[in-house]
C-alpha cells in the first residue's frame, strides 16, 4: 500500500506540476494578448495626439491668415481713393501746386498711404519689369522690348504676400520704338 500511495502522490504531484505549467502557459498567452492590446492602445493614442497637434497647428495658421486678410476688403475699397488722389495731384496746374491747401491734401494722402502700408499693403513694381501674369494684368501691347512692362495704367497692390489688385499694364510687343531726334 505504501507504494500505491507513493504512486498516487507522484501522480498528483505530476498533475499539479502539469496544472501549474498549463496555468503558466495560459497566463503567458493572456499576458501576450494584453501586451498587444496595450501596444494597440498606445499606437491609437499616439495617432490621436499627432492628429490633435496637427489640428491645433492648422487652426492657428487659419486664425493668423484670417487676421492678416480681414481688412483686405476695406483696403481694396480704399485703393480707388488713392488712385483718385494721385490723378488729382498730376492734374494740378503748376501755379496752384504751391498753395498750402494742396500741400495739406498731399500730407493726408501720405498719411493714408503710410497707414495702409503699416497694415501690410505694398505697391507692385511694374514699370520696366518682365511681365508676370501673377502680378500684372496686360491691358494692351505697345512698341518696346518684348515681354517687358512699358507703361502702367493702374497701380497694383499686395496685402502681405497676396495680390489684392494686379497692376494694369502695357506690355512691349518686340517692336523697337523709333527714337525721336530733336
Amino acid at each position: 500500500m505504501a507504494q500505491e500511495e507513493t504512486n498516487e502522490g507522484l501522480t498528483s504531484k505530476e498533475e499539479q506540476e502539469e496544472a501549474v505549467v498549463e496555468d503558466i502557459e495560459v497566463l503567458k498567452q493572456t499576458l501576450a494578448e494584453e501586451k498587444e492590446k496595450a501596444e494597440g492602445y498606445l499606437a491609437n493614442w499616439q495617432r490621436a495626439q499627432a492628429d490633435f497637434i496637427n489640428y491645433k497647428r492648422r487652426s492657428e495658421q487659419e486664425r493668423e491668415e484670417i487676421s492678416q486678410f480681414a481688412n483686405a476688403t476695406l483696403m481694396f475699397s480704399l485703393l480707388p481713393i488713392l488712385d483718385d488722389l494721385e490723378r488729382a495731384f498730376t492734374a494740378i496746374p503748376p501755379h496752384l501746386a504751391r498753395l498750402s491747401w494742396v500741400d495739406g491734401i498731399r500730407l493726408i494722402e501720405r498719411k493714408l498711404r503710410a497707414s495702409l502700408e503699416a497694415q501690410g499693403l505694398s505697391q507692385i513694381k511694374a514699370l520696366g519689369e518682365p511681365f508676370d501674369p501673377n502680378l500684372h494684368e496686360a491691358a494692351m501691347h505697345g512698341k518696346g522690348k518684348e515681354g517687358i512692362v512699358i507703361d502702367e495704367l493702374q497701380k497694383g497692390y499686395k496685402l502681405h504676400d497676396r495680390v489684392i489688385r494686379p497692376a494694369m499694364v502695357v506690355v512691349g510687343n518686340g517692336e523697337e520704338e523709333e527714337e525721336k531726334e530733336e
